[in-house]
């Protein structure tokens, strides 16, 4: 498979598996509880074999100082201001301190896995070390997980794809709180301009990783 680089490297970019979308108990911004479920089961698949494969984890993690951060973005505000809107609890999500603001603990490997907790917005390169971490660690090829395929997953391929990223959307491990209708035009809109999008067993099956990651599979 041609990814257009000529010697892949890569890292999973795991984005916002945490307990603000994913648990039930928790969550100010919940996926479904059998979306949750799913997305976690798939993203430990992938991370297991990831970490066996000496391909390094990232976790991006939102988590916000105050509401301030969050209701400086104007279009933010409106959908706290909406009843109907899906993402109507927007100005009390993942404040600092508040439990939703954790990695599902299945996902986290603390001893091996990096995390970049200073995401405010969709895109994950915004604001964050994120390409400096990525190019420090020679990485070139990018493997995104998590929630929500039509915000922070396209937001972010789009940002890896113009700062010259390969792209790889793992598609058995992402999903979004905004229906099925926005998870399939999220992953239209990546596969038609911005990235390849593939499922685990897919990207297994790929020789693109060096023998550690074929052997791993």
């Amino acid at each position: 498979m041609n990814l257009g680089v000529d010697q892949p490297k890569a890292a999973i970019i795991a984005i916002d598996l945490h307990r603000g979308h994913l648990d039930m108990d928790v969550a100010t911004m919940p996926t479904s509880p059998e979306v949750a479920q799913r997305v976690i089961a798939a993203n430990k698949r992938l991370f297991d074999w990831a970490r066996s494969a000496k391909i390094p984890v990232i976790h991006l993690l939102t988590q916000y100082r105050d509401v301030a951060e969050i209701a400086s973005n104007p279009f933010w505000r409106t959908r706290a201001e909406d009843p109907k809107a899906t993402r109507k609890n927007v100005l009390r999500h993942n404040i600092a301190g508040m439990p939703g603001v954790a990695i599902i603990p299945d996902l986290y490997d603390a001893e091996r896995d990096l995390v970049v907790d200073t995401k405010k917005r969709y895109d994950c390169f915004l604001g964050t070390d994120l390409d400096f971490t990525l190019r420090a660690h020679g990485v070139n090829t990018l493997l995104i997980t998590g929630v929500n395929t039509n915000s922070c997953v396209l937001a972010t391929t789009t940002a890896a794809n113009v700062r010259d990223y390969a792209v790889i959307v793992v598609k058995d491990c992402i999903e979004t709180m905004d229906g099925p209708a926005l998870h399939e035009a999220g992953l239209l809109c990546i596969r038609t301009a911005f990235g390849f999008v593939l499922e685990t067993g897919e990207i297994q099956q790929l020789s693109l990783f060096g023998p550690a990651a074929k052997s791993a599979a």
